[in-house]
């Protein structure tokens, strides 16, 4: 594939299921505003929002590596541990801006060595972003923090207003949403470096022989994942005016593949985009904040989504059948 080729993509197939899953939203927004007391309130609306957010510049970031045929299980320990980082050090007497800086270097050194560790030593990328994020976790409840549970200092109302505030009515984690899918939009489908991407994930041979960097390139994919994890964490943070590191060990990881994948991008790589990750947050965003309203117990909740998660895995077998290429490279 030639470095200026564009995106592989199947439109029948990916529009049909695009398509399907904002159906299925919709229907579920109605049935949800007409059965569950409580769903169309402000402050259920305003807690949707701003998970809905949180999981969609999530599931952002894990798009662009799905995209190059990778996968990361790094992002919710890379979000936690790097926003509790910048707390730490702005509770220590440092600027916020300046922690903000230092976590958000922390997440991308992370991600340099993690990329590193798939492109270079070409260690499988589903048993080395485990790995990782094992470590990362380690190091925030070890070494970085000696609570789970850290709270951003006082006064500082700018950052707050980012998860609080609203501009045109409109809650601020939302612009925070739609800016970065359009900024990832933009770079996906009209900048060079997006186009290698999809490059890499259509055939990674090809790719090679054609001149495309493929190390660089699979390490800037980890480093876009992890930027869009720090600014999760942002989001989330400045909601609540804390980070929580136990969600490391939460399902929020499966909540995002769930957006992924439902969205319409496969996992053999090479085809969807932004527009795939908006209709798979509006869906999985409603279905999570319904199970809550109805006070679904957790282990049901994971039961279910586990269930969907399967089916969605099976979907995307059938509709994205691995090729003798993808075969041969091994599973991601």
């Amino acid at each position: 594939m030639a470095p200026s080729a564009t995106p592989k993509t199947r439109h029948r197939i990916g529009l049909t299921q695009e398509l399907i899953v904002f159906v299925v939203a919709v229907l579920l927004f109605i049935y949800f505003s007409v059965a569950l007391n409580g769903f169309l309130s402000s402050e259920n609306i305003l807690n949707l929002i701003r998970n809905v957010a949180m999981l969609g510049m999530l599931s952002l970031g894990m798009a662009v590596v799905v995209i190059g045929r990778g996968v990361d299980l790094s992002l919710v320990a890379v979000m936690a541990v790097s926003l509790t980082l910048s707390i730490v050090l702005a509770n220590q007497g440092y600027a916020f801006s300046t922690a903000l800086a230092l976590g958000l270097a922390f997440a991308v050194a992370v991600a340099v060595v993690m990329g590193f560790l798939i492109a270079y030593v070409e260690i499988p990328a589903i048993f080395a972003t485990l790995a990782v994020s094992a470590i990362v976790y380690g190091l925030g409840r070890g070494v970085i923090a000696s609570l789970d549970v850290n709270n951003i200092p006082d006064n500082l109302h700018w950052f707050l207003f980012l998860g609080r505030g609203a501009v045109l009515g409109i809650p601020m984690p939302i612009w925070l949403f739609a800016i970065c899918s359009a900024a990832l939009y933009l770079f996906l489908r009209k900048t060079g470096l997006g186009r290698f991407i999809y490059g890499i994930g259509d055939n990674i041979s090809t790719a090679r022989i054609t001149g495309i960097p493929v190390r660089p390139i699979i390490i800037l994919q980890y480093v876009i994942s992890s930027a869009m994890a720090f600014l999760a964490g942002c989001a989330t943070a400045a909601s609540v005016a804390s980070m929580n590191m136990r969600m490391v060990n939460s399902t929020l990881i499966y909540d995002v593949l769930l957006v992924v994948i439902l969205g319409g991008i496969g996992l053999t790589g090479g085809r969807g985009g932004v527009r795939n990750i908006l209709v798979g947050t509006v869906l999985i965003g409603l279905l999570l904040n319904g199970m809550t309203i109805l006070n679904i117990s957790y282990t049901v909740q994971n039961l279910l989504k586990s269930t969907v998660l399967l089916f969605a895995l099976v979907i995307d077998a059938l509709l994205n059948p691995r090729d003798e290429q993808t075969s041969q490279q091994g599973d991601i």
